[in-house]
């Protein structure tokens, strides 16, 4: 009834039925009949009784009138709705009961003006920090004399589109800004403006058009960042970044929280379900492939050691009993399989999923280097919750700060009714045949259904995600060196990937080393099968300051070598004792030779 009551407003009056004036005020009913159900009682004496006077007594409120109206024309619904009224007007006491379970003791229908507030803030400081990362990395990668030249690919871009005739379609297929230049200049000048644009949505200025930005910019480097910007957090981003173009209010100006027109009810569901995809997909992709690590609950024996890029608190982490690890494993694969099930339940559980979610993303930062994965992930928590939740954990003077205001009427500006809607039916129609591709279910799908598929895939920003399904158990590390006479030869170190096993492992915090994490995947092949490494060495036996730049330690600072070559070997960690006796993290055999040696042709020795 209290929420009912905060709905309706001083619209509505309120008597309970042991109030002694009811019988006199309405002769004509019994108490009898009051105790049974909501009476709601019109000006000019006409009663309704249960589904429809609740249903009545909302639409006093024109947002929620809609109610009433499916009442009044559905009489399918109206059965139901008075079914499952009489139902629990029979059992009011289990449904008390079961109402305090789920819901607390907030009564009141949630708010979100602080969850949207502190939501889009966390964005744009992850957009911050996948901005920053990349400025210090892409000339190295994808500029003029980077690894994968971007103004390379948008020639072949061009010369596909003439040969296909593809005209302003090329924009569509090909989404990316480098259309207009794809200099060194104009790559680090995208990266400053998506620094500045996430610093004026963490300030709150024209938060809006700047998400919109954000994202464009963001989907124009990913498109000719090729490898280095494929991972799936790079699509998780654009994905959520896309959405909160549709949550934000549409002011220009900052404003309190509580000031800001309502936020959009299906943009908050269409976060929730896109982290419970996330969740839940990752944990379907780890039992469709089958593997054994997964299935024996020893994952985590390996992946401290073998993930991407080790910190030394995984090192620390791989040292536990095997007992701990597999319970860690197990609480891992629940919080992926069935805890996102409780985003679609009542506040409670919600606010239970969101807990172990966020516990799960913490345990993973504190133990491993996944970029801005985790932090964005923790960002989609924050839907889960709504003000009430947010301001339990604010100063006691801060707290109620907003409810004792005075509400003042809300702006008018906000999101379309359709627009929000045509969201929703390109993400329910994309995320059904992703999941029904990821649970190898096959079915028919309308034909609309697949063109929108087709139409958004080159957006990047409707995905399926299945993070970490195959648990890699031996670690092999590329090992590059350099030599000017082809007998003795120096080694190239990384900042963060393994290489002389005395240092210990390091932690890059939200900063993803993009060819370090790259090269990681490329030991799992072969150099055939990653051509952008032959390219690596080139640039380093020419010399490239850009990419030079992207390495810890050059053993040859005055010239370039004249041979490159790269070895594979096994990696460890050491033990304790191990460790404690010899001073290094890590023990390493060589494995073979990945790439033979590899030296320019005369006369070819600047980048080019």
């Amino acid at each position: 009834m209290g929420r009912l009551r905060h709905t309706t407003g001083p619209r509505v009056d309120y008597l309970p039925f042991q109030d002694p004036q009811i019988p006199i005020q309405f002769p004509g009913l019994t108490g009898d009949e009051f105790e049974t159900a909501v009476h709601l009682i019109l000006p000019d004496g006409t009663a309704h009784i249960g589904a429809g006077a609740v249903f009545r007594a909302l639409a006093s409120n024109p947002d929620e009138h809609w109610l009433l109206d499916l009442y009044e024309h559905s009489a399918a619904f109206a059965s139901a709705s008075e079914a499952g009224y009489r139902l629990v007007a029979r059992n009011r006491t289990f449904f008390s009961a079961a109402t305090r379970v789920l819901w607390g003791r907030q009564v009141k229908p949630p708010t979100h003006h602080l969850v949207r507030w502190l939501f889009l803030r966390a964005l744009g400081i992850v957009y911050l920090i996948a901005f920053l990362s990349l400025w210090t990395q892409i000339t190295g990668l994808v500029g003029h004399r980077g690894i994968a030249p971007a103004e390379n690919l948008m020639r072949f871009a061009s010369g596909q589109a003439a040969a296909n005739h593809a005209g302003l379609e090329r924009y569509h297929l090909f989404p990316t800004l480098c259309w207009f230049s794809a200099s060194d200049s104009f790559l680090e000048f995208q990266c400053a403006a998506g620094t500045a644009l996430a610093v004026l949505v963490i300030i709150g200025l024209a938060q809006a058009p700047c998400l919109f930005l954000l994202w464009l910019i963001y989907l124009s480097l990913t498109t000719v960042g090729g490898v280095f910007l494929g991972f799936q957090w790079d699509s998780l981003l654009l994905e959520t970044g896309f959405m909160a173009v549709f949550l934000a209010p549409l002011q220009l100006l900052p404003q309190p929280p509580w000031r800001e027109a309502d936020p959009s009810r299906i943009v908050l569901w269409l976060l929730r379900w896109l982290l419970f995809r996330l969740l839940f997909e990752s944990g379907m992709a780890k039992l469709a492939v089958k593997d054994p690590a997964w299935s024996s609950l020893t994952a985590l024996k390996f992946h401290f050691e073998t993930q991407p890029l080790p910190a030394w608190t995984g090192w620390y982490a791989h040292q536990l009993p095997t007992p701990v690890l597999k319970t860690a494993t197990l609480l891992a694969l629940g919080i992926e399989l069935a805890i996102p099930f409780l985003i679609f339940l009542p506040r409670r559980p919600r606010l239970l999923a969101a807990t172990l979610t966020a516990g799960l993303q913490a345990l993973i930062l504190l133990t491993g280097n996944c970029g801005f994965l985790n932090w964005l992930t923790l960002a989609l928590c924050l839907p889960l919750l709504d003000d009430a939740a947010i301001r339990s954990f604010l100063p006691i003077r801060w707290q109620g700060g907003p409810a004792r205001q005075s509400p003042a009427p809300p702006p008018r500006l906000h999101w379309p009714l359709p627009a929000t809607l045509a969201l929703a039916a390109v993400v329910a129609s994309t995320s059904m045949i992703q999941f029904f591709a990821l649970a190898r279910i096959t079915l028919r799908h309308p034909d609309p259904a697949f063109a929108i598929y087709r139409w958004v895939a080159p957006l990047r920003s409707f995905n399926s995600y299945g993070l970490f399904a195959s648990m890699t158990t031996n670690r092999q590390e590329i090992i590059i060196e350099g030599s000017d006479d082809g007998v003795k030869w120096a080694a190239y170190e990384f900042r963060s990937k393994p290489g002389n096993p005395e240092r210990c492992p390091g932690w890059t915090a939200a900063h993803q080393p993009r060819l370090e994490w790259q090269l990681w995947f490329a030991a799992l092949g072969t150099c055939q099968q990653n051509p952008w490494f032959i390219q690596f060495s080139t640039r380093l036996l020419q010399g490239s300051p850009e990419v030079l730049a992207l390495l810890k330690y050059n053993p040859f600072p005055s010239a370039p070598p004249r041979f490159i070559r790269a070895e594979l070997y096994d990696y460890k960690f050491n033990t304790h004792a191990a460790q404690s006796q010899t001073g290094c993290w890590w023990q390493r055999k060589r494995r073979g030779i990945y790439l033979p040696p590899l030296s320019l042709p005369p006369g070819q020795t600047a980048p080019g």
